[in-house]
């Protein structure tokens, strides 16, 4: 062995190792739970496509029994994210229910009745306000940021183009005027089509970092679990079993984070949000080092890990 083996050797065998068992699927540990909270971009979807094999991973489930309630971070109402999988082909036979971030901030849109709203984010989320407006039976107030009382961020205006650093005068205005900013969207990034692009979460901890004040539905907050956990003691004519219940996902300060506050098993997908950190190039080898890291800053250990969702 030349001396550059012996160092690289001797350098892997001095990282720090994750005590916990990779699984070939969802098969490995199907039998423990009656249920899964699974996340959606990232592991079923990419925002273009859908993944057959993890489809079919919890419709596997299902008809063992199993009841599946997708938890998502999108920032639009739940019928919106469910009209937007059948256009990406999800099969409605992979879940039971669906709980979306933008959802619960459309509950805290209509307790800011008669009070005028800004809306921080793309054109594409209008949906957002339109559904509100039907439940208030009359146009939500839209307003330019001088006029309003709170604001909506449901992302960057151009995630694509834009990064948080160009949001810096906006938020320090919004904190002169002390708004409260409704994040539907707690992810600071997510993966479409392979593309990492900003979230709403980025916008939502840089306005909290400078003393404005952020209200936060989705993962890890505790709101978006307790519907989860209702729709799934509802599916099971009972009160859910915490013990019994398994969160997937990908993101490890949302996904595994907030299963950990909520007291559940969780399964992480190391091919998703943090590919690129987990597999450095020539991308071929999992870093653990990086791993128990990721896990130790957010303060989480899950049960399992696997590489993507498969039976």
């Amino acid at each position: 062995m030349s001396e550059a083996d012996r160092k690289t050797t001797a350098a892997k065998a001095d990282r720090p190792r994750v005590d916990i068992p990779f699984v070939s699927g969802l098969s490995a540990l199907a039998g423990r739970y009656d249920a899964i909270l699974c996340d959606v971009w990232g592991v079923l979807i990419d925002g273009r496509a859908h993944f057959p094999a993890a489809a079919a991973a919890l419709e596997t489930f299902r008809r063992g029994g199993g009841k599946v309630v997708l938890v998502t971070n999108a920032s639009r109402p739940s019928e919106e994210v469910r009209a937007q999988l059948d256009r990406l082909g999800l099969p409605r036979e992979a879940y039971d229910d669906l709980i979306s971030a933008g959802q619960l901030t459309l509950k805290e849109i209509l307790a800011r009745r008669g009070q005028a709203c800004h809306h921080l984010g793309p054109v594409r989320d209008v949906g957002l306000f339109e559904a509100a407006g039907r439940l208030l039976g009359a146009p939500l107030r839209l307003t330019p940021l001088e006029e309003a009382d709170y604001v909506v961020c449901t992302g960057l205006v151009d995630e694509r183009r834009e990064t948080p650093d160009d949001y810096a005068g906006r938020l320090a205005a919004m904190r002169e005027r002390d708004l409260p900013m409704l994040c539907a969207n707690p992810d600071i990034v997510v993966g479409i089509g392979g593309e990492l692009v900003w979230c709403a979460g980025a916008l939502a901890e840089r306005y909290a970092a400078i003393g404005g004040e952020v209200v936060m539905a989705g993962k890890p907050f505790p709101p978006i679990y307790a519907a989860a956990l209702a729709a799934v003691a509802g599916l099971l004519d009972g009160a859910a079993d915490h013990s019994r219940v398994l969160a997937i996902g990908d993101g490890a300060s949302t996904d595994m984070a907030g299963a950990a506050r909520a007291g559940l098993d969780a399964l992480f997908l190391l091919d998703g949000v943090h590919r690129e950190e987990l597999y450095p190039p020539p991308g071929d080898r999992l870093d653990v080092a990086v791993l128990a890291h990721l896990f130790a800053r957010a303060n989480v250990k899950p049960v399992a890990l696997s590489p993507v969702l498969v039976w």
